[in-house]
């Protein structure tokens, strides 16, 4: 649910397609023209250009056309897709070798505006967090290596690292990784190192299994925090309140082309190992695609431990289900449940931790049981190879109001185009009404409703 999907997630900037512009050849071109050349060639392909050879996959095809979904493959968390090529191709990678390392430096500039009703803030709304702004919400810079995982002969390896600035340093700081900027200075804008991990690929463990060790995206779910892994530009409110990246070992066993198994240990939810709210935290993850490839379903039980109170210190179970009417149409649906035990209670005499909320326990409770439940389903439709529209739906339930501030249920509907120049630059308009049932969740709890429109527009680079 979190930096599709997805690179969470699963990495799906990019996807290679047979109009995405071939790698560039060493020339005697300068940088910056060769660069240039990359965006000329994506945007005004060669009609009569033939199609590049589709390379090997290992396992079914994928459901999906990608551009313009963010993923071609129904997402899983904290891996690579096992089996599946690296065919990405990168405008800089492109200019500076001709794009032919798998060591490859990346990313993707993302500005964004938004108008809204709310003139204070728009949350629980993100990742337009703040009214009626032109922001810059993220400045992206990877560094990776995937790992070979086509092959079954020898064990491969991989690594990542993310730079991210912007205002959405917010949704992925993480307690004990530069957090002070948030938590403490309460910076409108900021950097994190929100992922950084290696990957390490075994090839003769079942059908494959990556063995993930260091920083990464909280696995469940369809949406994650890396702008281009979304079917849309701001979030549902079922993801804007759960957990967003965790530290520790993941292992993702391919068992068949059916099933897939994940099994981790983290230290909680959005905390560094090395805090004083770090506490062991179990992952058990189920992933199972029918052989049509039409439905998946993805069972998650994540951040398993003893519930008690601390920094983010959430139970999450989450099901995800993805189905496909027709090669044009198709939903993703989640749902979770999650809790915490012992949050302080609003107003009593024991504060909560640094940019969390308090719990709307019962009277005379100083600490009590804080639940949330969500809903989110997205219906999109491709209309082209560079355009498809999103319309979700979104219910949260924030049941002691330890989430978002207020206890009350919030709905919201967002409608969405998403459109691609060539395969390097997303436009993605959006109108979303929010409304909060019980009492005024939105612009610091003066109103019940609340209308935006927004967009961003995200420039691969």
């Amino acid at each position: 649910m979190r930096l599709l999907a997805t690179l969470l997630c699963v990495p799906t900037v990019l996807q290679a397609q047979s109009d995405s512009p071939a790698p560039a050849a060493a020339s005697q071109a300068g940088f910056f023209s060769r660069w240039a050349e990359f965006y000329k060639t994506d945007w005004h392909p060669d009609p009569h250009a033939p199609a590049a050879p589709a390379p090997a996959r290992r396992g079914p095809p994928s459901p999906l056309d990608s551009p313009p979904f963010p993923s071609a493959d129904w997402s899983y968390g904290g891996s690579p897709v096992i089996g599946e090529p690296d065919t990405q191709s990168y405008p800089l990678m492109a200019a500076m070798d001709g794009a032919r390392a798998r060591t490859k430096l990346y990313g993707w500039v993302d500005p964004t505006v938004n108008g809204s009703t709310s003139g204070r803030a728009n949350s629980p709304e993100a990742n337009d967090a703040y009214p009626n702004r032109v922001e810059l919400n993220q400045l992206v810079l990877y560094l990776e290596r995937l790992p070979d995982t086509v092959q079954q002969a020898h064990v491969d390896w991989g690594f990542h690292l993310t730079a991210l600035y912007g205002t959405d340093y917010r949704y992925t700081t993480d307690l004990g990784y530069v957090s002070f900027q948030l938590l403490d200075d309460h910076h409108q804008y900021g950097f994190d190192p929100a992922l950084e991990y290696l990957d390490i690929y075994f090839p003769h463990v079942a059908e494959g299994m990556n063995l993930r060790v260091g920083r990464y995206i909280s696995i469940p779910g369809i949406e994650a925090q890396l702008s281009p892994n979304n079917y849309v530009f701001s979030h549902s409110l079922l993801y804007s309140v759960d957990p967003f990246t965790d530290t520790g070992v993941l292992a993702t066993i391919k068992l068949s082309d059916q099933w897939l198994m994940q099994l981790g240990l983290t230290a909680s939810h959005d905390v560094a190992p090395w805090s004083s709210d770090a506490k062991p935290a179990g992952t058990l993850c189920l992933s199972y695609t029918t052989k049509s490839i039409s439905d998946n379903f993805y069972a998650c039980a994540n951040g398993i431990n003893d519930g008690k109170y601390a920094y983010n210190n959430l139970q999450q179970y989450d099901l995800t289900w993805y189905h496909k009417f027709s090669k044009t149409v198709h939903i993703a649906s989640e749902a979770y449940l999650m809790y915490e035990r012992d949050v302080p209670a609003v107003g009593g005499p024991i504060v909560p931790e640094k940019n969390t909320e308090g719990a709307s326990c019962h009277p005379g409770q100083i600490r009590c049981t804080a639940p949330e439940y969500a809903l989110v389903n997205y219906i999109n439709k491709e209309l082209s190879a560079h355009n498809y529209l999103s319309f979700r739906s979104d219910y949260l339930d924030d049941k002691k109001g330890q989430r978002t501030g207020y206890q009350t249920r919030y709905s919201e509907n967002t409608l969405s185009w998403n459109h691609w120049f060539g395969t390097t630059v997303q436009l993605r308009p959006e109108v979303r009404f929010d409304h909060a049932w019980d009492r005024p969740g939105y612009d610091d709890g003066r109103h019940s409703n609340q209308f935006t429109a927004a967009s961003d527009l995200i420039v691969h680079f």
